[in-house]
């Protein structure tokens, strides 16, 4: 084994004042003390159990407040600042005639091509069946929950102030209205 770096402490180097620590449990109270004299307390003094319950409250409120206030800023690496290689700019590269002038006719070529696509009567037709069934689906929905509503007897369509006789009319035209009929 090496040297070590710890030095034995003599007693007149390392000192400590006397100092009284209360440990308190939730059913006993002891007292701590380092001093040349032991000391001890009575566990049934109400300054022990009121300094336990100032104890218990202020410690996890001063440990959360000291890490709060002296946490410093989270730090992301020595590379943080770092733009990345994707800032970077790549070397020039040669352009080649023949592949402009193809990438060019491409672009074209798919450009009449969408407009034709756009144009064309199929999609008109499949966008105004979109919109119909849009509208419909709608409408269905809103129906159910009319429906509901009045079997519930609350919103818009609520039946109670119907008699008994009108309420299950409305009721059955609007299930006829929403195709459930029964």
């Amino acid at each position: 084994m090496g040297s070590s770096s710890f030095l034995p402490l003599s007693q007149n180097q390392f000192r400590i004042p006397q100092t009284k620590f209360a440990v308190c449990e939730p059913h006993k109270i002891t007292q701590v003390a380092f001093s040349k004299k032991p000391t001890t307390p009575s566990p049934s003094s109400p300054s022990y159990s009121l300094s336990c319950q100032v104890l218990h409250r202020c410690v996890p409120f001063a440990a959360s407040v000291s890490i709060l206030l002296c946490s410093g800023p989270a730090k992301a690496g020595f590379l943080s600042g770092f733009p990345g290689l994707e800032s970077v700019p790549g070397p020039k590269l040669p352009e080649i005639e023949f592949l402009n002038r193809f990438n060019e006719e491409n672009q074209k070529k798919y450009a009449e091509d969408d407009a034709r696509f756009k144009s064309s009567p199929l999609l008109k037709k499949l966008l105004e069946q979109s919109k119909l069934n849009k509208e419909k689906n709608r409408q269905e929905i809103q129906d159910k929950y009319c429906l509901r509503g009045a079997e519930w007897g609350v919103g818009d369509c609520s039946a109670e102030a119907m008699s008994p006789e009108d309420r299950e009319k409305f009721i059955s035209m609007l299930k006829q209205k929403a195709g459930l009929s029964e």
